[in-house]
């Protein structure tokens, strides 16, 4: 028993910080069930909006910002003024990297649907850019 608290006293204080801060922002989920909740949530508006029965490729691609945007809305009114990115470099940051795994995306439909002309361009772009003939 003794060995088990040690244990648990020893990884908690590396958390220590942050550890139970559900307890000092009231608006926290308190256990996994509320948290569950909130994604559960998400999901049930998420397919309400589209009119799907799983979730849409959407969510993966912008699920940071659309989870964190309904959560938000939630908890209170959203002004206008708020809307307004504090740190502008965060903000491209984050398009950015949101940018990059929509191209990804694209690409890989693009090769699953059609991938001898999707292989066929790939040649074609390379031909051009190392100076071979077409």
């Amino acid at each position: 028993m003794r060995s088990g608290l040690e244990h648990f006293l020893k990884v908690t204080r590396s958390f220590w910080p942050g550890l139970f801060q559900c307890y000092d922002h009231p608006d926290l989920p308190r256990t996994d069930n509320d948290l569950e909740h909130v994604f559960g949530t998400y999901r049930h508006h998420e397919r309400r909006v589209t009119g799907r029965k799983a979730a849409s490729a959407s969510t993966v691609l912008r699920g940071p910002v659309r989870l964190l945007a309904a959560t938000t809305t939630r908890c209170h009114k959203v002004q206008g003024h708020e809307l307004a990115p504090t740190d502008l470099a965060a903000w491209r940051a984050l398009r950015h990297q949101l940018d990059q795994q929509r191209h990804a995306r694209t690409l890989g439909r693009r090769f699953r649907r059609h991938p001898n002309a999707y292989l066929r361009s790939l040649e074609r772009l390379l031909r051009v850019k190392s100076g071979l003939p077409p």
